[in-house]
Formats: structure tokens, sequence, C-alpha cells
């Protein structure tokens, strides 16, 4: 079965602008969908018994060894059995929520989701990222430069390297606006911001739709 995988990494629940976006992208969505909520159901960090249990035997796994490996199954399983992805990702202190870290630690092995001698099996992959911030970050803001969230997961999901999905990031900005004094007189910008991460969400899922139509038959077991 191929479908979407939606991985939501907010903490802030149904207020959060970022599930919001990507509620968009899934309303528009047509197949079928598996959601994760590393918020709701965290997958805790990587440890020395999931670092090691990749090189070790299977026959010779501690306890702590083989259940790390058992969860790095289910993920690794569940993201190479995606056709698409919708990665609804806050920029948290310029950087990303360390549940979607610990996510990303747990499923990036090489060998499996990373390619060793040939191209990753997830590659040319659509990959939407839906990452509100809090504040401007774009040409001009003085923030400018320093979201470090959307260029990490460029080089994380996107290098040819590594995963090497199709990265379409969507950056609905200034959501503090609403909520804190000193950003009020940016309301506008905000709900114009918004306005225009809802419609890129709509329209990303009916570009990814198309994308997979025409790939679909190179997928496994298509």
């Amino acid at each position: 079965m191929s479908y979407l995988l939606r991985i939501d990494a907010s903490a802030f629940g149904d207020a959060s602008v970022s599930r919001q976006v990507a509620d968009s992208f899934t309303a528009a969505w047509s197949r079928d969908i598996i959601r994760r909520d590393l918020a709701l159901d965290p997958v805790g960090h990587l440890d020395a018994a999931g670092i090691t249990a990749r090189t070790t035997p299977a026959g010779a796994h501690t306890p702590e060894q083989k259940a790390a490996a058992l969860l790095q199954d289910e993920l690794v399983e569940e993201f190479l059995g995606a056709e698409a992805y919708v990665f609804a990702v806050p920029l948290y202190n310029y950087s990303m929520p360390s549940v979607f870290k610990a996510w990303l630690d747990h499923i990036m092995i090489v060998g499996k989701t990373i390619g060793l001698a040939g191209p990753a099996p997830s590659a040319g992959r659509p990959a939407v990222v839906i990452s509100a911030r809090g504040g401007g970050y774009g040409p001009g803001a003085p923030q400018h430069g320093k979201d470090f969230l959307i260029p990490a997961l460029q080089t994380i999901l996107g290098d040819t390297n590594l995963m090497a999905l199709d990265v379409r990031p969507i950056t609905p900005e200034l959501t503090y606006a609403p909520v804190m004094e000193p950003l009020r007189h940016l309301l506008p910008q905000h709900y114009a911001s918004l306005k225009q991460a809802h419609a890129q969400a709509r329209r990303q899922a009916a570009e990814v739709a198309a994308v997979i139509a025409t790939r679909r038959p190179e997928l496994p077991g298509a």
C-alpha cells in the first residue's frame, strides 16, 4: 500500500499554525494518509542501544538493542512505505523541535534510508515541509538569515547523498503578531502570509498528486 505520510511536531495542538496549514494540504488530498503525531506520541531520543543495534548481529542483541531495533524498523518501514510526505515542523528557537530531530535520528540509517552504493530508496519523492514561525525571516526582516530549520531539512531530507527527497517548503510567518503587542502592527503581513501558506498547501497537494500519478508505476509493489 502506498500513502501520504504526515508527521506533526508542534507542541501547540490544534492551535498550531503548522498543523492548520498541513490540514489544508490533507483536506485537498484524495489518497490514503498515515499520520504520526510526535507531540502526542514522541519516539524518544536515539541512545547507545539504538546506535549499536545497527551494527550488532540480531542474534547478539541485548534486550535494549532488540527494543531499539524494533522501533527503528517500524519507523523506517512506515517512512519507506510512503509515496509522499508532509512534515508540519514549526521553527522553535531558530531550529526544529527536538521530537522531530529524534524521529530523524531513528530513521536515518545507512543502507536502509540513506543510499550507500546507490541512490536512496526515497529519492525523488515529494516532501512538503510546513514550518510556521513567530517572527519574520524573509529578506529585509530583522531575523533574516536566522532560520536554521529549512536549510537544515533541505540538506537532511533533500541531499542526494542522504534521503534525496524533493523538498517543498511552506513558511507562514509572524504567527506571534495576534498575541504579542510589539508585533500587532504586523498583523496585515501575518494574515497575508497565512493566506498564502494555505493556498500553497492546497496547490502543493494537487502538484504532488500529479507527480505521483506519473511516477506510480515505478513505486515498489505498484
